[in-house]
């Protein structure tokens, strides 16, 4: 593998799935390249480095993974393919037997409920550990929905007690014996014990969401936190639970194994079969001519540049709605939902309702960084070595940081990153540029880090860095003042702005006073 390739791999691992690794991939990792040596090993993109050099090969999924259009498609076979047992996976003696394609199986959990909550998914389905169980798991749903509707009181409580006792029957055997020390801590009690079990499901349960949306098959409801099928590929959900096996192959090395998975033409999708992707295409896209010598490879093309077609469509429908203010109370709304917690991912919800309110608040052309899907709906956050949002006011720029982050972790995560986004953009455009950094409150060390750097000439960040930190509720207000008056505010007036940043950091006595000035000059932005 070239380090071309290598990087490219990684920047799509993690643009993807958001450094989410399989809630699977558990014992027997090899030790070798931090990024590596998980899901993309785990999922057949690479062979292992079995010799410990650091040299990879890429498999047939995984030269695919670098060139096809559509991504997702890929994404989805290896998913297929996953399973538990497997030469990679070789349990403990203290683990559980695996009989179980985990995403196959979850994909048959999404179709036979309807709708699949997160809660569901967490209690539920992180126990299908073998697909014979699957009848008693959807048993389990169902008799939760009941309970879950016949309950009166608090329903987190609810929740919490239906979660414990699942996960003491899981482990009565352990508990028994009294093996209920985790590795993270001392405390042996049963309450740690529990509490570290239902997190460890809750992480699991949060990376099986984000896998099966990567497949765009199914479709993430933010505010009811639940799965469903995307109603245009029920079609194709079915003929994988009608063709694929749902009995894990045996293998007798790592090697057999890694070429079974590595194989990018297998199982066969809906759309590898011509004549059903053509009947697929008339009905996603009634009226559009198909050539009738098209070979099966040009009717994948074809679908997928209608597809991005239609995301575009509606991409730009919405920036429409936008700029016209129709969506104003929608964008107050969900960042509400988004202070109370109300959403499934706050730090995608955030990042995408930060776009529109940008979009709204005036007149750039603003690009936002994160993945939609084919409806135009936000997919997954814009990977780490990018801006967030990036505005183009013709003579100046604006890039646009948002994070869920607080406290220390914010200027941890964010300090240097959000720097080196603005210095990059300097050198990509040769222009002036901006940073403004929303996040629901300011941790005081990143208030310190940029004020410093409206001072300090670095060479690898551009010279000067003119960083505005805003609490969400601010900005917010930004927004609500670009709403009330009867003008679309001017890039003149944005750019007006910032640069009150970099006068009042002239004149401060310390970075408590900038911040106190510059928040004072956000609140009354346009007068």
């Amino acid at each position: 593998m070239t380090n071309e390739q290598y990087e490219t791999l990684i920047d799509i691992w993690e643009c993807w799935f958001d450094s989410f690794f399989s809630p699977y991939d558990l014992p027997n990792r090899v030790r070798d390249d931090e990024r590596l040596r998980f899901a993309p090993k785990s999922f057949g993109y690479v062979i292992p480095d079995y010799n410990h050099i650091g040299i990879y090969e890429l498999t047939p999924a995984g030269e695919q993974l670098l060139t096809a259009k559509r991504k997702d498609e890929v994404f989805l076979r290896q998913m297929l393919k996953f399973q538990l047992p497997s030469p990679y996976h070789i349990p403990t003696v203290k683990a559980a037997s695996f009989c179980v394609k985990p995403y196959l199986e979850m994909l048959r959990l999404v179709r036979t409920m309807g709708t699949l909550k997160f809660d569901e998914l967490q209690i539920f389905g992180m126990q299908l550990t073998d697909y014979h169980d699957f009848d008693e798991i959807v048993g389990k749903i169902e008799a939760f929905r009941i309970a879950k509707a016949e309950n009166t009181g608090n329903y987190r409580v609810f929740k919490t007690e239906y979660l414990y006792n699942e996960l003491t029957q899981i482990y009565q055997e352990r508990i028994a014996r009294g093996e209920t020390k985790t590795r993270e801590s001392r405390d042996r009690s049963l309450a740690k014990f529990l509490r570290t079990q239902a997190s460890n499901m809750r992480d699991y349960a949060d990376a099986c969401f984000r896998y099966l949306r990567a497949t765009g098959l199914v479709a993430v409801s933010h505010i009811g936190k639940s799965l469903s099928i995307v109603p245009e590929r029920i079609a194709d959900v079915d003929y994988i639970l009608r063709t694929v096996p749902r009995e894990p192959i045996s293998f007798a090395t790592e090697t057999e194994y890694a070429i079974y998975l590595g194989n990018a033409t297998t199982p066969k999708l809906l759309t590898d079969n011509k004549r059903q992707l053509v009947m697929k295409i008339q009905t996603d896209f009634p009226g559009v001519a198909i050539p009738a010598k098209l070979t099966l490879l040009e009717l994948k093309d074809m679908l997928a540049d209608l597809l991005a077609q239609r995301k575009e469509e509606s991409l730009t429908a919405q920036v429409a709605e936008i700029k016209d203010y129709r969506l104003y109370d929608d964008i107050q709304k969900t960042y509400e939902q988004i202070t109370n917690n109300e959403l499934y991912d706050n730090p995608l919800m955030l990042e995408w309702n930060t776009w529109r309110a940008m979009t709204m608040l005036d007149g750039g052309e603003i690009k936002a960084n994160l993945n939609f899907d084919d409806y135009g709906k936000p997919l997954s956050t814009a990977s780490g070595n990018m801006a967030d949002i990036i505005c183009d006011y013709g003579e100046y720029f604006v890039c646009v940081e948002v994070t869920m982050s607080t406290g220390q972790r914010q200027y941890e995560m964010e300090g240097e990153p959000v720097t080196r986004h603005l210095g990059k953009l300097k050198t990509a455009t040769g222009k002036p540029c901006y940073c403004l950094f929303v996040a629901p409150s300011i941790n005081e060390a990143c208030i310190s880090h940029f004020y410093t750097l409206h001072h300090l000439n670095l060479a690898m960040y551009g010279g000067k860095s003119t960083i505005i930190p805003l609490p969400l509720n601010v900005f917010q207000k930004m927004v609500e003042d670009s709403y009330k008056v009867d003008y679309t505010p001017n890039p003149k007036q944005v750019r007006a702005f910032f640069e009150t940043s970099n006068q009042i950091a002239k004149h401060a006595d310390n970075e408590k006073t900038w911040y106190e000035q510059i928040i004072n000059r956000a609140l009354h932005w346009l007068e």
